[in-house]
């Protein structure tokens, strides 16, 4: 594995009052240029997880580096932040104007970026979403996935490396969702921005690079999706659920029918399927 960009090692964190810890001795490497999936059950870890990458908490134990900055380094926290933008739950939020191009131009003007140069990033930035057309609306007026994708071009506008998203799609409907996703994936693969996208959604984790699944605040599972969710047992183990139509290749599987492992998608298993037929 190359040099990771982020570096989580045998990190722990516990809130104030707390009897035990919310992430406990996790340990993951973020390389340039990854998708990296993280599932897990409420309370696993996840979103203490997410804040730990950019510096919004700091470890008890162990050492988060981000691009050879360690997050204890009170004097480098911006630098950090600019490096790694974060993208939460509720757009809503998130949004601080009353028109879109100054919500996505605020970052900037709190970093202190010169004012000839906010325009142009914050035009790259609604280009990058496809919410360019949107630079005069009111914030309040999009729709959720269009609010959701608007804040990611906030965080665009600062030229992050890393996009972290914090259950960004919990709060949309499948069209708001699919919307999103596709934004950031594409953001992924034809800009090289690295992505952390916190999810309890399957069919998201399933497009990752790698998905990493959190158990009782540590980093119970990790590898390629494929591989990860084919253990449906294990899955099911740490209480949560593998995409449907693994779980049912699984259990015809488990039936002594042929079908492949890596049938993960309804277009997958169709194709399983015809081909079965075929054969008979």
């Amino acid at each position: 594995m190359p040099e990771p960009l982020i570096l989580v090692d045998h990190c722990s964190y516990i809130y104030e009052g707390a009897q035990q810890e919310a992430v406990r001795d996790a340990t993951l490497p973020v390389c340039e240029g990854e998708f990296v999936a993280v599932l897990g059950r409420n309370g696993s870890g996840k979103s203490t997880l997410a804040k730990l990458l950019n510096a919004l908490f700091l470890p008890a134990q162990g050492t988060v580096t981000v691009m050879g900055i360690n997050t204890r380094e009170e004097a480098r926290v911006w630098d950090i932040r600019q490096r790694v933008g974060m993208v939460f739950q509720n757009p809503d939020n998130q949004l601080v104007a009353t028109v879109v191009e100054e919500d996505v131009a605020f970052g900037l003007e709190n970093l202190g970026v010169p004012q000839p140069e906010i325009q142009p990033r914050v035009t790259e930035a609604l280009r990058a979403v496809g919410m360019e057309a949107f630079a005069q609306h009111a914030p309040h007026m999009l729709s959720g996935g269009q609010k959701q994708r608007v804040a990611v071009a906030g965080m665009l506008a600062m030229r992050p490396r890393v996009l972290v998203l914090d259950e960004a799609t919990a709060m949309l409907d499948p069209a708001g969702r699919r919307d999103v996703f596709s934004t950031v994936r594409r953001l992924n693969r034809e800009e090289g921005i690295t992505v952390v996208w916190i999810t309890h959604f399957m069919e998201e984790a399933l497009k990752a690079d790698r998905v990493v699944v959190m158990h009782e605040g540590g980093v119970a599972l990790e590898g390629d999706p494929v591989a990860l969710f084919t253990r449906v047992e294990r899955i099911r183990s740490l209480g949560l659920d593998a995409p449907p139509m693994a779980v049912l290749a699984h259990d015809l599987r488990a039936r002594g029918i042929d079908i492949a492992n890596e049938t993960m998608t309804t277009q997958e298993m169709v194709e399983e399927l015809c081909r079965l037929s075929a054969r008979t």
